[in-house]
């Protein structure tokens, strides 16, 4: 793996991750995390319009007019929202209607037209590919690890399989919106400290 490559998975899935570090994308991060169920389906949707994006940016990067650069980069990822939205309405039924007008407000997310423009619009084919697939990755872990959290403490289910025992009091709150603003300042929390521990480490 050269250095590059390695630099392109780590940046996008830890280290520049679009939640933790950008705090972008919070409408769906704080909106569909009340399980983890919907974290995941959220943050794989969102992968999948990414890899889709950074790969066709990519390819027409040379032919679009630099004026209408933006206009253009929406079009591409409103085609692929559009997909995706279809494929989940398709095969997921009961997830698409769960996740709602989430869906299609995938094309204002802030992290796909932000790799577009900084990455896919700059970069070769594979290389916007592999950072599309990591950047989405790292979107869909932080918003399974909060779904997670959520779910568990405040209905003491995981995936709807019981995680505690019957004498479990759940703390409903977090199923709640203002759960979800707690929970993702712990994550916050923890997410830092772990990299000081490793910056000091190293």
């Amino acid at each position: 793996m050269s250095g590059e490559t390695k630099e392109i998975i780590v940046n996008g899935f830890w280290k520049n991750n679009g939640v933790f570090v950008q705090m972008l994308g919070m409408c769906p991060t704080l909106g569909v995390t009340t399980s983890a169920e919907n974290g995941l389906g959220m943050g794989l949707a969102t992968t999948a319009v990414l890899v889709g994006s950074n790969m066709v940016v990519s390819m027409v990067r040379k032919v679009i007019p630099n004026d209408v650069r933006i206009p253009a980069f929406i079009i591409i990822i409103a085609a692929f929202v559009t997909i995706i939205d279809l494929v989940m309405n398709a095969f997921v039924h009961d997830l698409h209607k769960v996740l709602g007008l989430f869906i299609p407000l995938i094309v204002v997310n802030c992290i796909i037209l932000g790799r577009a423009e900084a990455f896919a619009s700059k970069n070769t084919v594979v290389g916007s590919i592999l950072d599309g697939v990591f950047t989405g990755l790292g979107f869909t872990f932080a918003l399974t690890l909060l779904g997670s959290i959520r779910e568990i403490l405040g209905s003491g289910q995981l995936m709807g399989h019981m995680v505690f025992g019957t004498n479990f009091q759940p703390a409903l709150g977090f199923i709640l919106p203002p759960g979800a603003f707690i929970a993702l300042g712990f994550i916050l929390m923890t997410y830092k400290w772990i990299n000081q521990r490793t910056a000091s480490k190293s």
